[in-house]
C-alpha cells in the first residue's frame, strides 16, 4: 500500500474515467452518450487504470462514469465489482442527454446503482444545461431525499452562475456529501467577477467538499502554477479536511510541490477525505 507522508492512509484518486472500445458487453452508443461528438478509439479500461495507479503510487480510485456511455452505468459497475478493493464509482443519471430530472423513477434508479451495482453516488452536471435551472428545482427533491437516505455522494460539475443552486441543496440536504468539481469552472483571468467567492463560501456547509483538480480550469501545463493561488484560497476557506485530490498525474503536485500543505494536511487531502466521503472502507 502506498501511503501519504508518514501515515498509513492510502492514497485515493478522487476522479478517473474508464471505458472499453469494441466490447459487445459494454457497447459505446453515441445515441445515448452525453458527448457523442468525442467517442474514443482506444481503451482506458479498469486494468489500464490499475496499471496507471501502480505507476503513480495510488491505492484506490473513484471512477467518474464517463460521458461515452451516457446513462448506461454498466461498465463502471463492472469495474467496481471486479476490483472492489481498488475502485468505487459515481454514475450518470439525470441532466443533459440523460434521464429528465422530473422522472419519478430516478430515486429507484439511484437506489439500484448504490445497493445493487455498488456505486457511491452520482455525478450531476448542470454545466451542460446553462439555461435550465434543474439542480435545485423541486422536481429534483425526491432524488436528493433518496440520496440522503442512502448516504450517497454527489459530484457536481457546475458553472459559476450555478453555485447558488449548490448552496441551496447543500443546506436542504445536509446528509448528502457534495463534491464540487473543477472549481465550478471559474475563469481564472477574472475569478472574482466569475463568482469565486460564492464558491469559497460553500465551505460553511459541513457536507460540501472541493476537488483539487488543477488542470481544468488552468491555462497552463503541469504543474498548473496559475491555479496555485486559487488552490491556496480554497485551502484557506475549506481547510485540509474538505479538499479531495483527483487526477493521477497531479499527485506529484499535491504531494511534493504545493508549499502550503503540511504533512498532516496531505493525509486528509490525498486519502482520508475521499475514504470517508465515498465510503471506501
Amino acid at each position: 500500500m502506498t501511503t501519504t507522508a508518514d501515515s498509513q492512509t492510502p492514497i485515493i484518486d478522487g476522479a478517473a474515467h474508464a471505458w472499453v472500445v469494441n466490447n459487445p458487453r459494454f457497447p459505446l452508443d453515441p445515441g445515448i452518450a452525453t458527448c457523442p461528438e468525442n467517442m474514443p478509439t482506444i481503451d482506458e479500461s479498469a486494468e489500464h487504470l490499475i496499471a496507471r495507479m501502480a505507476t503513480f503510487g495510488i491505492d484506490q480510485t473513484v471512477i467518474s462514469h464517463v460521458c461515452y456511455y451516457g446513462r448506461d452505468n454498466s461498465y463502471t459497475a463492472h469495474c467496481v465489482n471486479a476490483y472492489p478493493d481498488r475502485f468505487t464509482g459515481v454514475g450518470l443519471l439525470v441532466g443533459y442527454r440523460l434521464h429528465s430530472p422530473d422522472d419519478p423513477a430516478n430515486p429507484a434508479r439511484l437506489e439500484h446503482l448504490i445497493r445493487e451495482d455498488g456505486l457511491a453516488g452520482l455525478r450531476l452536471s448542470p454545466i451542460y444545461d446553462p439555461d435550465v435551472e434543474w439542480l435545485n428545482d423541486p422536481v429534483s427533491y425526491p432524488l436528493w431525499q433518496k440520496a440522503e437516505e442512502l448516504t450517497a455522494a454527489f459530484n457536481i460539475f457546475a458553472a459559476p452562475h450555478q453555485v447558488s443552486q449548490i448552496d441551496d441543496m447543500a443546506a436542504r440536504y445536509p446528509g448528502v456529501n457534495i463534491i464540487v468539481d473543477h472549481y465550478a469552472m471559474i475563469d481564472i483571468t477574472r475569478p472574482d467577477s466569475e463568482g469565486f467567492q460564492p464558491l469559497l463560501d460553500l465551505h460553511r456547509h459541513p457536507n460540501v467538499y472541493l476537488r483539487t483538480s488543477l488542470h481544468t480550469p488552468s491555462g497552463q501545463k503541469l504543474p498548473y502554477r496559475d491555479m496555485w493561488p486559487y488552490l491556496e484560497r480554497a485551502y484557506d476557506s475549506f481547510g485540509p479536511r474538505k479538499l479531495i485530490y483527483a487526477n493521477d498525474y497531479e499527485l506529484l503536485v499535491m504531494k511534493d510541490l504545493i508549499p502550503f500543505f503540511t504533512s498532516q494536511d496531505k493525509e486528509w487531502i490525498l486519502g482520508r477525505n475521499a475514504r470517508a466521503v465515498y465510503r471506501l472502507d
